[in-house]
């Protein structure tokens, strides 16, 4: 059972990485306007969990180096570690990271069949970019990689909570493994918030209680189709409850840029570890 439970996972990853080569541009274009927003207050020692390809790494912290390129600032990202689970968006993943600057490196423990892609020359101040096979669901499994590099002074999370087996659990080890006064920044996509809900920044007339309920309705299939993604957490306020955080600042967003915007509103915003 266990090699057909394998098999099944590494097709779903598969179809996955088929569909996201898809839907990608469509997903930036949504949300990269917040992204510009937030991503300049990465910074240190960075974790990310469920990065999939990384388009985002180009709204780090960049500077222009003698030969012209553009690439992440080692004074503003010490370090980048880059927790993901689907080894079919490693090449891609791969590929932005060094286009971005970083030094990517693999963990041959969490992923020992691991083929190394071709590297770019290396240069001085380089960044590295450790690439893990894993996840945050279970604190008694986290990938040794992920323990060794901790404690870390950003953990982002960009639509990938929504994916989680257990997102409570995540979160505690997001805390885990912050440093006092660390920094999880999150963008995810969540329940459409009630009316009246004063995070709610952007609103744009959407009927929420409609198409609340019909987020409740196709999360069952959307999470087949999805790979585990479920449309209807709620995952601002989800955050917002753990206990750990000196606080908690976030808001909601409701696009309308098409049709797929209504069942993916927003949750954008920073949490702050406490210092004990």
């Amino acid at each position: 059972y266990s090699s057909v439970s394998n098999g099944l996972s590494l097709t779903a990853d598969w179809l996955f990485k088929t569909l996201w080569l898809v839907e990608s541009d469509r997903n930036n274009a949504k949300v990269d306007t917040y992204r510009k927003a937030l991503w300049p207050e990465i910074s240190g020692n960075v974790l990310e969990l469920g990065p999939g390809f990384a388009e985002s790494l180009r709204f780090l912290t960049h500077v222009t180096i003698s030969d012209g390129s553009h690439v992440v600032d080692s004074n503003t990202i010490t370090s980048y570690t880059a927790l993901e689970p689907n080894v079919f968006l490693y090449d891609q993943l791969h590929k932005n990271a060094e286009t971005n600057g970083f030094c990517v490196e693999y963990d041959h423990k969490s992923y020992p069949n691991c083929k190394e892609l071709g590297t770019i020359p290396t240069r001085d101040n380089m960044v590295p970019f450790n690439i893990v096979r894993g996840t945050l669901d279970d604190p008694d499994n986290i990938p040794q990689c992920v323990l060794d590099n901790a404690p870390y002074d950003t953990v982002l999370t960009s639509f990938s909570l929504c994916t989680v087996k257990d997102p409570e659990a995540t979160i505690k080890n997001i805390i885990r493994l912050l440093k006092p006064g660390g920094a999880h920044v999150f963008i995810e996509h969540v329940r459409q918030p009630p009316p009246g809900d004063k995070r709610v920044t952007e609103d744009n007339n959407v009927n929420a209680v409609l198409w609340g309920k019909i987020q409740d309705w196709i999360t069952p299939l959307w999470s087949i189709i999805g790979h585990g993604c479920h449309v209807n957490r709620e995952t601002g306020e989800t955050i917002a409850k753990m206990e750990g955080w000196k606080s908690v600042e976030y808001k909601n967003v409701r696009p309308v840029i098409d049709l797929q915007s209504r069942i993916m509103p927003l949750s954008i915003g920073k949490a702050i570890k406490a210092a004990k």
